[in-house]
């Protein structure tokens, strides 16, 4: 009987996973079972592209996965039973159960909106692909001088804030930040950044909670209203709630505490990766959520489920950081070096090369997804027969008592 791989999201994680597995392992002894609500891979690192009008390159996943020996299935997930094993869907054809021997969670994250009233009402979000087509409409009825208020500093808010500014210089855009303008980031990283911040107009109100959110304007900790005829919520990320009705064991975050291999520490059966995963690097740090976080921790996860199936040894790759690539517009750039757990160092790369350089990044992220062992060849595995057997016999034991 074959071992049964199911893998829940296909986003970067998911993707690669299920792509790398199916690259490891041998045809006839496993069956890898992709399940996404969306027919296509999306480059969510991206979504502040396509928020502001540019087209983004179709990527079917059928046509990812072509040849592959993944089996797509188009379907929501709607529980997950990790004491049964099994994962509920429901799709064009109605709702389901699928059985699994080994479930790779990669559901992902979707915006947070922190308990802040107002803003699931009156904010967008550009987490998802839906939430950034809403946003594009929205932005395309603003008329010359109308106000565009960016609600977080982070990475994706910095990265929306100059793209909206560049490609709309008849808005006014602001950006609020709860602490200092990129206040993490080395002394050049900080200089070249406020310097395309000013260059592009954009207003920044440093150090600035927002505490509320209204159709047309925002409210500061310190009392403060500021005008927004669109608000876009850019905070952080919360994971998908499916792990939370599980009994996996979570982090505070909600994220499935994993071990160096990305197992489950509850559920040996059970892998999760990208977001969804709560994993250490470096200096027993939680790795981010990002995709940065999300490729390795794939391809930790594929290649330890094929290890232990194949009786090969398990890889002990250390998952760290090197830098943090931003796009400031599409003609400028911010890639600030970071140690090995995430903090900035004296070191960072400005200007058009360091827009080329996130440029190449970006596709290259998207390349891995079609090309999950990075192009280099790879010798597809016998499964060990005697587990595959154990396992068989478990699940006829199991269909009997049921």
């Amino acid at each position: 009987m074959q071992h049964r791989i199911i893998v829940l999201g296909a986003g970067y994680s998911g993707a690669i996973a299920a792509g790398r597995l199916a690259k490891r392992l041998r045809r006839q002894d496993v069956a890898v079972t992709l399940v996404n609500a969306e027919p296509d891979f999306v480059e969510r690192v991206r979504m502040h592209q396509l928020a502001v009008g540019q087209e983004l390159k179709p990527r079917p996943l059928r046509e990812v996965f072509a040849g592959t020996g993944v089996e797509l299935k188009l379907a929501k997930v709607t529980s997950v039973d990790v004491d049964r094993k099994t994962v509920a869907v429901e799709s064009a054809e109605g709702a389901t159960e699928l059985p699994y021997d080994t479930l790779v969670y990669a559901l992902g994250s979707a915006g947070n909106d922190n308990g802040v009233p107002g803003v699931t009402e009156h904010a967008h979000q550009i987490a998802s692909r839906p939430g950034a087509l809403r946003l594009r409409e929205r932005l395309s009825r603003l008329a010359e001088g109308e106000a565009v208020l960016v609600v977080g500093g982070g990475l994706t808010g910095l990265e929306f804030a100059t793209e909206v500014a560049e490609a709309r210089p008849d808005l006014d855009i602001a950006l609020v930040t709860r602490a200092g303008l990129g206040d993490w980031l080395s002394p050049k990283g900080r200089t070249h950044l406020r310097n395309v911040i000013d260059r592009l107009g954009i207003t920044v109100h440093e150090n600035a909670a927002v505490t509320a959110v209204e159709a047309d304007q925002v409210t500061t900790a310190d009392g403060r209203n500021l005008p927004a005829a669109v608000t876009v919520w850019t905070t952080g990320f919360t994971v998908h709630p499916l792990a939370a009705a599980t009994s996996l064991e979570l982090a505070d975050t909600g994220r499935i505490v994993v071990d160096a291999t990305m197992r489950s520490v509850s559920h040996p059966d059970v892998y999760a990766i990208g977001d969804a995963g709560h994993a250490l690097g470096a200096g027993d740090k939680p790795l981010r959520m990002s995709c940065a976080s999300g490729t390795p921790m794939a391809w930790q996860a594929a290649d330890s489920i094929a290890a232990r199936l194949t009786g090969g040894k398990l890889p002990h790759a250390p998952l760290r950081y090197f830098n943090q690539c931003i796009s400031l517009g599409r003609k400028e750039g911010l890639i600030q070096f970071v140690t090995a757990d995430d903090r900035s160092v004296d070191h960072a790369l400005t200007g058009r090369f360091a827009a080329r350089y996130k440029e190449l990044v970006c596709k290259g992220a998207a390349w891995s997804v079609a090309n999950p062992t990075m192009g280099i060849p790879v010798r597809r595995r016998r499964v060990v027969a005697d587990r595959v057997a154990s396992e068989g016999a478990a699940r006829v034991s199991a269909s009997r008592t049921r």
